[in-house]
């Protein structure tokens, strides 16, 4: 009977020290449509600066926010992270969020980048210009994106699919700027002048333009910039045949995008996931995006990597990221119109 008083002594001292434990320890939770190398190292330096644990689970923004949904306030996310405005416009539909207040991270993210209730955040820009080859397009017939309906492009663009949110935010900004009816009419004849059925992602689309399948693509620039500074000798060799050109200058500039971040709605470590968005937003964190992404800053006067410095700069469509969202559902419904598949 004294060693079984001594065992459960012991068992209660131990528990004791683990709930202690288990409560005093800061960490945050993340749910992230971002794939966890593009991200995981950035969480980590938070870790070493702040001591806060971050749990990072990765997978496919629809699912994420699906499982979201279904966990409601048992939920163990207290941040939901994806890319592209329409994804994050479609949690600010499904009730994902609560709003941030936070001076220092209105102060580092412009309005446009972010959503007008202050529900999500952008942290890192992809810019979607033309890709073209050198050798076979002249950058004097190029213009804008409107212009790659002109008949002399028939046959020579590769795109991926109407599927891809990617796009679809393209044609939504070309909505808001051209009105619908105009964006449907250069839609059919932008389909029509396409390369080869849409396949593939965007390192495809560069790819098709490098192997001569095509003389045009439209894909993101962090997709280039990985591939430029790849470890694979064939995409680099790829990369290295195709030159961006940036459209619109004279017009409202190159359609750029986010990948964004915002607290959910049931979080339970709210002050640890503020603290995170503020790192997040920083200097030191929107310096790394630029270097180890290829990602363009939402944060003003922050130094580019070399690779993004090469491209030289350009001037960006300032339209509000909400807008990408509210436009989506047209933007699909006149893709499918046009036949783009």
């Amino acid at each position: 009977m004294r060693k079984l008083n001594r065992l459960l002594t012991v068992i209660a001292a131990t528990s004791a020290t683990l709930v202690s434990f288990t409560s005093a320890a800061a960490e945050v939770n993340i749910y992230s449509a971002r794939k966890e190398a593009l991200i995981k190292p950035v969480l980590e330096q938070f870790t070493e600066k702040t001591g806060i644990e971050v749990n990072l689970l990765t997978g496919k923004a629809d699912a994420l926010l699906a499982r979201l949904g279904s966990e409601g306030e048992n939920t163990p996310a207290d941040l939901f992270l994806t890319v592209d405005a329409g994804a994050l416009y479609r949690a600010v539909e499904a009730d994902a969020f609560q709003p941030l207040n936070s001076k220092l991270v209105e102060k580092a993210v412009p309005e446009h980048f972010r959503s007008k209730d202050n529900l999500w955040f952008g942290l890192s820009l992809r810019a979607r210009p033309i890709f073209y080859s050198p050798e076979r397009v002249n950058p004097e017939k190029l213009e804008s994106y409107l212009s790659l309906a002109d008949e002399q492009w028939d046959d020579r663009i590769c795109i991926r699919s109407s599927n891809n949110l990617y796009n679809q935010s393209l044609v939504a900004a070309l909505i808001e700027h051209h009105g619908a009816e105009k964006t449907e009419a250069w839609a059919e004849d932008f389909v029509s002048n396409f390369a080869r059925k849409p396949v593939g992602g965007d390192r495809d689309q560069i790819k098709g333009v490098a192997y001569g399948v095509c003389d045009i693509a439209v894909a993101n620039t962090y997709y280039f910039g990985h591939m430029l500074n790849s470890d694979d000798a064939d995409e680099r060799e790829a990369a290295q045949k195709v030159k961006i050109f940036w459209p619109a200058q004279d017009a409202q500039g190159a359609h750029v995008n986010v990948s964004g971040i915002g607290i959910t709605k049931h979080a339970k470590n709210v002050d640890e996931a503020q603290k995170l968005i503020e790192f997040l937003v920083s200097e030191e964190s929107q310096k790394w995006y630029a270097q180890a992404n290829y990602e363009y800053p939402v944060r003003d006067g922050v130094e580019w990597s070399e690779t993004l410095q090469k491209w030289g700069e350009f001037k960006q469509d300032d339209i509000s990221m909400d807008v990408l969202g509210e436009n989506n559902g047209e933007a699909v419904r006149l893709m499918n119109r046009a036949g783009w598949r």
